[in-house]
């Protein structure tokens, strides 16, 4: 599957609009990120509640304490992957047990097991075989080697693509195989989203979002693709998603424009 024009064409035209200069537009984007990414692992909180919380550590009330680590612990985990693909930073085992780590920093657990104890804040492995739905993920024991040829893989190919399909594409595959291979008992979801986010990173394109109102579609893509052992709905899904996040900025940018200048309406501080 192709990546369409209209994609590059929305790329682009983002690009374009330098957003970045905005004061504060890159730090909201990011809680954006955040939101959405721990929304559709269980969290209550809402856009506000989490703008709050990672602008002012404002804690909402009434909602659960883990959701409020949760969040923190994700927006935490986003900065790195983004200062690890400033750095260039080479993609190995390392680096997906500390993306891990960092998400389940003040949520994980222990995992007693017949073959040890497994702390699942610490980014490491699982050591028994889990399963999500009807799904029944690799054995554990095949864990470690999957995950290592995994991360050769994509560095490998960090280092092939150019043209700015095959990296979109190139992030939109990485998400799939980390998440099948499932190394961890927790996190595995966004541990993969936010590798996703650090090879858009690496390439200076767009950040993704999975939106938390699409989360269902998004779950029954990874499933589509394992079922037909294709790549095809998975990618077609994610860049549907791109294009969402794509227009949503652009046209909020534009209606922003256009409402500042617009004739008739008189001047106000507030409007």
């Amino acid at each position: 599957m192709t990546v369409d024009k209209e994609i590059l064409t929305l790329i682009e035209a983002y690009k374009k609009l330098d957003l970045s200069a905005v004061i504060d537009y890159s730090k909201f984007n990011l809680y954006a990120i955040t939101h959405h990414s721990t929304n559709i692992e269980g969290s209550t909180l809402t856009e506000v509640e989490t703008n709050l919380l990672l602008d002012e550590d404002l804690t909402p009330s009434g909602k659960p304490l883990v959701h409020t680590l949760m969040t923190k612990d994700h927006y935490q985990a986003l900065l790195y992957v983004i200062e690890k693909a400033k750095e260039r930073s080479i993609v190995d085992e390392a680096l997906v047990k500390n993306i891990n780590a960092l998400v389940l920093k003040q949520t994980g657990t222990v995992y007693k097991t017949v073959l040890g104890d497994i702390d699942s804040a610490k980014g490491e492995y699982r050591l028994n075989n889990v399963r999500a739905g009807n799904r029944y993920f690799v054995s554990y024991d095949k864990v470690p080697s999957l995950t290592r040829s995994f991360c050769q893989l994509l560095q490998s190919n960090l280092a092939k693509v150019e043209r700015v399909e095959e990296q979109l594409l190139l992030s939109f595959d990485a998400h799939f195989d980390l998440v099948s291979i499932h190394p961890f008992y927790d996190g595995n979801g966004r541990t993969a989203l936010l590798l996703m986010n650090f090879v858009q990173a690496y390439f200076d394109l767009p950040l993704a979002i999975v939106f938390k109102e699409d989360k269902i579609a998004y779950f029954e893509a990874l499933e589509k693709s394992r079922e037909v052992e294709n790549l095809a709905p998975f990618r077609r899904f994610m860049i549907e998603q791109y294009a969402k996040y794509l227009n949503t900025e652009i046209d909020n940018f534009n209606r922003s424009i256009q409402n500042n200048f617009s004739i008739g309406k008189g001047f106000s501080l507030f409007f």
